[in-house]
Order: C-alpha cells, then sequence, then structure tokens
C-alpha cells in the first residue's frame, strides 16, 4: 500500500489511486479529490457520495452503478452528467472508496 499527501493528510492509496482505508477520509479530502478531476462538488454530487458511502460500510464493497441506480434512486443518465467518462471510477475515487468491481 502505497501512501500519498493529499490536502496536507497522509492517505493510503492502491495501485490506481483509489483510497484504501474508509476512516481516512473526509468532505474536505473529497473535494480536493473531486477538483483534481475537474469536478466542483454539488448538491447532487454529495447525495451520490452519500450513499455510496453509507452503502459501503453495509455491504463492504462499493456499489456498482446499477446498484446506485437502482437502490440509491439516482438515475444512470445523472451519474453520467455528474461525473463524465467513467462515473462509477470516479464516484468511488471522490467517495474515497475502492476501485468497484468490474471496472477496468
Amino acid at each position: 500500500m502505497a501512501v500519498t499527501t493529499i490536502a496536507g493528510a497522509d492517505i493510503h492509496v492502491d495501485d490506481d489511486g483509489f483510497m484504501t482505508e474508509y476512516d481516512e477520509w473526509s468532505e474536505d479530502l473529497a473535494g480536493e479529490l473531486a477538483r483534481a478531476i475537474g469536478i466542483e462538488l454539488t448538491d447532487a454530487h454529495w447525495k451520490v457520495i452519500t450513499f455510496l458511502r453509507e452503502d459501503y460500510k453495509e455491504q463492504g464493497e462499493t456499489a456498482t452503478l446499477r446498484r446506485v441506480t437502482t437502490a440509491g434512486g439516482i438515475p444512470t443518465k445523472e451519474l453520467f452528467q455528474l461525473f463524465p467518462k467513467k462515473p462509477a471510477r470516479k464516484m468511488a475515487y471522490v467517495s474515497g472508496l475502492p476501485k468497484p468491481v468490474g471496472c477496468v
């Protein structure tokens, strides 16, 4: 596991740059991660992030797009608008969660 510094905090990440320690994440860090990939967080983004983090605690794995749509009630089209090009990866990255299973 590699350690990197983001927004002044030491963060454990995997080889793809996804956080590996759930408790190291913070809302401030999410803002930094989002800005790094060209996203400014809105209330709609926070709805997705909150769902993902709560679902991860319950399920033990990062939700797929299908799960966010069905269980989270957020349309797939909206996910692509909020997190363009590879939304599952970007949602997980900003949420401080591991890369979803099945993501290339």
